[in-house]
């Protein structure tokens, strides 16, 4: 079993006023084979908390670590987060001109796994995955999501997670903007990767609707930069009846 820890972590970014806090003291443990849902309005430092564990270099962090298996994770490059097993699906996918899919995946399937991957078990597997996520098999000769629609530039994301197989992933609401079809697929594509893998799962979601087909063991509610109360699945289909407005209200 591995695990993720994120002890008391302060996180800002500089400003033209200055320096801004987003996060203010963030504490979290996820281990392998677990599913934790973080939820909360707009603006309460849900996204920020996915760069940082990432290595987006505009966040700043002031205070706290972030280990993987006892490992600080602060002191890692972009891509040694990437070789030690974390993984980010991010919100808005960016397209990469002149990569196309099958360079840009096995390129960094090699880059994570310190190997080429065998060529014959490579191709069957992309083949397979992509099969699965329904993307049209022509895409692996396009660029990296140039000119994809939104809900296939997702589908592209949680083909990278099957693909890679990370100890940990970070969804950045990757829910945002699928359709009801779309939506299933992409989960269902989520849940095998943590079912083939015993992989742990940090899902930011601002709605309930993703947590149907993504079961949740934690649910983590985001306010102003802090975790303002944890709970179970019960805890979701709370927040849907009585939304963010009394945490709000306390902050």
């Amino acid at each position: 079993m591995s695990t993720l820890e994120i002890k008391d972590l302060k996180v800002g970014i500089e400003t033209e006023q200055g320096h801004k806090e987003i996060l203010k003291g963030v504490n979290l443990t996820i281990n392998t084979g677990e599913t934790h849902a973080i939820m909360g309005p707009n603006g309460s430092g849900k996204s920020t908390l996915a760069s940082t564990i990432a290595g987006h270099p505009r966040y700043i962090v002031t205070g706290g670590e972030i280990l993987l298996d006892g490992e600080n994770v602060l002191e890692m490059s972009v891509d040694e987060r990437a070789k030690a097993g974390l993984f980010l699906a991010m919100q808005y996918p960016v397209e990469i001109p002149g990569v196309t899919m099958t360079n840009f995946l096995r390129t960094a399937k090699t880059a994570i796994d310190g190997e080429a991957p065998s060529l014959r078990t490579w191709t069957k597997d992309v083949k397979g995955a992509m099969e699965k996520l329904r993307i049209d098999p022509d895409f692996a000769a396009r660029n990296v999501n140039e000119g994809f629609s939104g809900g296939e530039k997702k589908r592209v994301e949680i083909l990278q997670l099957e693909l890679f197989k990370p100890k940990f992933a970070v969804l950045d609401e990757t829910d945002s903007g699928l359709d009801v079809d779309a939506l299933k697929i992409v989960s269902e594509g989520v849940n095998r990767a943590q079912e083939e893998n015993d992989m742990g799962t940090l899902l930011i979601t601002h709605y309930t609707r993703i947590l149907r087909y993504i079961k949740p063991d934690f649910v983590h509610v985001f306010v102003d930069g802090h975790v303002a109360e944890q709970g179970g699945p019960e805890l979701a289909d709370r927040l849907e009846e009585e939304g963010y407005d009394r945490y709000l209200a306390k902050a």
